[in-house]
Parts: C-alpha cells; sequence; structure tokens
C-alpha cells in the first residue's frame, strides 16, 4: 500500500463552522490514502452546561460520568462525526464515520481509578490494522471519533489525540505513515500569546524541560507525549500545525533525537 496520512482536528477548528470548512476543502484534497480523527470537546462542554452538568477537567481530559458519557457520545459519535462526514462528501471525499465500535475496529479498556478516578475514560488496546486496510482499499477515508468501546458492551470517552496516535500506529502496520495535529494554533508555542514563538523541533529531551517550565501544559500534554510515542514505535513523521496550514511545511515537528 501507498503512504497513509492521519490527521487529527480539534473542538476550535470544529467550532468554528468556517475554519472547519476550509480545513475539509484541504482535507479533500490530499492525494492518496488517508485518515481523519476528531475531537468536540467545546461543543460537548457547551452542551453539558446547557443540560445543567458540571464539566471537569484534569491535565486536558475530561472526567466522564454516565450523564457525561451520554453527551460526549451523543456529540462525538453523533453529530459532529456525521457533519464532518456529510461536507467531505461535498467537497468529494468518500468519508465513513466511525466510532471504536463499529466493525470492532478499535477496543479500550476503563482506567484504573486510582489515582485519579475519570469514570467512563479508556485508553487503548487494539486497532484492527486488518479493517483499517480493508477501509482504505475500499476507497474510503475512514473519521473517527474519540467513542471506543471494551468488547462488553460499555461505550468510553477516549482522549482524541491517544485515539489519533493507536490509529497512526496501526496504519504504520500497513504502510509508511505520516501523522499531523491540526489545531488553531501555529505549532507548540514558546509564549501561548506569540503566534511567531513556534518551536520547531521537540524531542524527549526537551519536551521534559519545556514541561517542567510550564511552558507546555494542559491539553497540549498529551498531545505531545502521544506524537513522542507514536515516532517512537513507527510512525514516519509527527507534526503539530495550524489547520489553515495543512498543506504546506510549518508547526513543529515531533522527533526522537
Amino acid at each position: 500500500m501507498e503512504q497513509i496520512t492521519v490527521i487529527k482536528i480539534g473542538g476550535n477548528v470544529i467550532d468554528n463552522e468556517e475554519v472547519l470548512d476550509g480545513f475539509l476543502a484541504r482535507f479533500a484534497a490530499i492525494e492518496g490514502k488517508k485518515i481523519l480523527v476528531h475531537g468536540g470537546g467545546k461543543l460537548a462542554s457547551r452542551l453539558q452546561r446547557e443540560l445543567g452538568q458540571e464539566v471537569q477537567m484534569i491535565d486536558g481530559r475530561r472526567v466522564t460520568d454516565r450523564q457525561t458519557l451520554d453527551v460526549v457520545t451523543m456529540v462525538y459519535a453523533g453529530l459532529v462525526n456525521k457533519q464532518i462526514v456529510a461536507k467531505l462528501q461535498a467537497a468529494g471525499c468518500n468519508a465513513i464515520g466511525l466510532s471504536g465500535t463499529d466493525g470492532n475496529i478499535i477496543r479500550a479498556h476503563r482506567r484504573v481509578a486510582k489515582p485519579i478516578d475519570y469514570g467512563f475514560v479508556g485508553d487503548i488496546d487494539e486497532v484492527d490494522a486488518t479493517m483499517l486496510r480493508s477501509l482504505l482499499e475500499a476507497g474510503l477515508t475512514p473519521v473517527f471519533s474519540a467513542i471506543m468501546h471494551d468488547g462488553a458492551g460499555t461505550l468510553l470517552n477516549c482522549n482524541a489525540d491517544s485515539v489519533t496516535q493507536a490509529v497512526a500506529l496501526g496504519a504504520a502496520r500497513l504502510a509508511p505513515t505520516d501523522l499531523v495535529f491540526c489545531f488553531e494554533k501555529k505549532g507548540v508555542l514558546r509564549d501561548a500569546e506569540d503566534e511567531s514563538s513556534v518551536i520547531e523541533r521537540i524531542t524527549p529531551e526537551s519536551y521534559a524541560t519545556l514541561k517542567a517550565e510550564g511552558i507546555v501544559s494542559g491539553g497540549m500534554i498529551p498531545k505531545i507525549e502521544n506524537a513522542l510515542r507514536a515516532v517512537e514505535e513507527g510512525v514516519r513523521t509527527v507534526r503539530i500545525k495550524h489547520a489553515d496550514d495543512l498543506l504546506c511545511e510549518a508547526g513543529t515537528t515531533i522527533c526522537n533525537a
């Protein structure tokens, strides 16, 4: 199989319809096999508040009780996923919207409740690369939400960056794979208020320093940690960039050394 491109978009792209439309047009223009993974956290948080539910986040990860699980499943695997698929079809990209339950393609397990009980939050166990191959060879572009399952009938809310990393590793078993995290910033910034302060390159050593100094924090922590794990385990390249820069060389490169 030819190379595969795995791309992840977050809630800030999804929340802005004009930005999302532009991104999806660029995504559809990418040649070859490709896979999209999306978040949708801000929309889910907004709906939770409208329903009178408390939104709990710890280190960029959502605490998911039963009520929250219902909301994120409706938003991630339902509304957001199908809106993206519909827009990709309009752009000429034959996409198929999926959660981990569909085709048993991604299995997870509920995270141990110590030291923090995240509720119905999962960690990925396995991606079925054979199923990925079947979809890609059929000319379909998989679009994954971050809703997984444990194989015993329980849905689990997984971190979309973790899902992306796992999907990229599954794809890397099939062909050379490039991974791109797209969001609303130009890359990983040394100064969150200065778009010109992009850190061009991050290694495990420099990441440890950036984290200790508080330059990297919150939701950027799982993003970079998953990127580092991906290149360590076989993904060819990982870049973190602005959604507008999808088709050009820009952003932060994550590498081993």
